[in-house]
């Protein structure tokens, strides 16, 4: 069985996905140290022809509590004002816009809920069957740090493959996941992926905002698949 973790981040690039969609299980990192300054609450889409950051408002963020004490306090209008003045001609707008009103009206404000009912709505336009889970949820010893925290999870869920994203090979090693009886790999996404965006150059690593406006159903579903494990 298969498994990754990550934390919860809101509308992440195609890279998150990939990781999600890779997986037989797949654990939203809810209950950590939230990190300022991180990608939980920003990403980058096309602003009048340029890449450009969102950022939906937080309400109490700090490094001093954990992801899922923090919530979202944006009536995300003026999200949605962007996406349709900058998307509203993308050839799946008519799809795609109905998705962001239904993931931004959604009651539970806080981070790790709302964030989870996301990849939920999303996950089942593109036909993943991923079993999604909140680290929350699961009962498992807090005290734990970095890679012994992951293994730990896996050895709960019975994953025998972790596969993180390819920025961790510097943080874990495959010798000790290996000790635990558990085959770490690492996701890279094809760096040779690009579509048509309307602009001169293409802009890679946007939120998935911009890859479904563009692509559609069935030509995300086929970028899903653009990936190698290491």
């Amino acid at each position: 069985m298969k498994l990754a973790i990550m934390q919860p981040y809101f509308m992440p690039y195609l890279g998150y996905w990939q990781a999600i969609a890779a997986v037989d299980k797949y654990v939203v990192y809810d209950d950590v140290q939230y990190i300022k300054g991180g990608w939980i609450n920003r990403n980058n889409l096309i602003i009048g022809g340029q890449k450009k950051m969102f950022t939906i408002i937080q309400d109490g963020a700090s490094p001093n509590k954990l992801i899922n004490e923090i919530s979202f306090k944006d009536n995300f209008k003026g999200f949605l004002m962007t996406v349709r003045c900058n998307y509203s001609k993308a050839p799946f707008f008519s799809d795609i816009f109905p998705l962001l009103e239904e993931i931004c009206s959604y009651e539970k404000r806080g981070i790790g809920d709302f964030v989870f009912n996301s990849f939920n709505v999303i996950c089942n336009y593109l036909d993943v069957k991923t079993e999604l889970i909140l680290s929350s949820s699961l009962e498992k010893d807090t005290t734990l740090r970095a890679e012994k925290k992951v293994m730990q999870i896996c050895h709960i869920l019975g994953a025998d493959t972790y596969i993180n994203a390819i920025g961790g090979q510097e943080l874990y090693s495959k010798d000790e996941f290996a000790e635990n009886g558990i085959t770490l790999k690492f996701i890279k996404m094809d760096d040779t992926i690009s579509y048509k965006q309307n602009i001169d150059e293409f802009i890679p690593n946007l939120s998935i905002i911009d890859v479904l406006m563009l692509n559609g159903k069935e030509g995300t579903k086929s970028l899903l698949n653009r990936y190698t494990l290491i």
